[in-house]
């Protein structure tokens, strides 16, 4: 990574933790005995989080040019490159109605491409250009500013992820 992009980079995460750090955190209001409270609602604190998730990570990634959503579909192929959309869509949670725009805003910013594969055209395999595969390592620092940003060790947001994905693996067992 070049030097100036190592200090916007550097400049936009320090930005974003001052920020953060600025924020007066709320505590939990004391539940009520009313079934429809918002503070009785485990799927709003979740919901609300996810918005606190895209506030942060906004500056981050708007030193890449990228959304949240295209930075899940970047991260999910320097994963594993050369995948079918509807591979990545099931990794996202994503339809295709959804990704397909994703995927054509990523190819015209030169990050990757989409071609039919020529032993199954139904399929459409998307791969990273060398500009996306570059684009890697200066998406490197975004990751660490997660744990910084919440003051948990990597054994704490691994436990915390875990659980999260718990609730929701149960909720689509529930849904069947």
């Amino acid at each position: 990574m070049s030097t100036a992009c190592y200090s916007i980079v550097r400049d936009i995460i320090s930005l974003a933790h001052d920020r953060l750090i600025a924020m007066p955190t709320r505590s939990a209001p004391p539940p009520s005995d009313d079934a429809l409270s918002l503070d009785n609602f485990l799927c709003f604190a979740i919901y609300s989080t996810g918005h606190a998730f895209n506030q942060f990570y906004r500056p981050l990634l708007d030193a890449l040019g990228l959304t949240y959503p295209q930075y899940l579909v970047m991260v999910a192929l320097w994963t594993g490159n050369d995948q079918t959309v509807k591979a990545l869509g099931e990794k996202l949670s994503l339809e295709s109605s959804t990704l397909t725009p994703l995927l054509k805003r990523l190819e015209a910013a030169g990050y990757l491409t989409r071609a039919r594969d020529p032993d199954d055209e139904r399929q459409v395999r998307v791969r990273l250009t060398p500009m996306g595969r570059a684009l890697k390592s200066r998406a490197r620092s975004i990751p660490p500013c997660v744990g910084d940003a919440l003051g948990l060790s990597s054994e704490q947001l691994k436990k915390l992820q875990a659980d999260i994905l718990s609730i929701r693996d149960r909720l689509l067992a529930a849904r069947e």
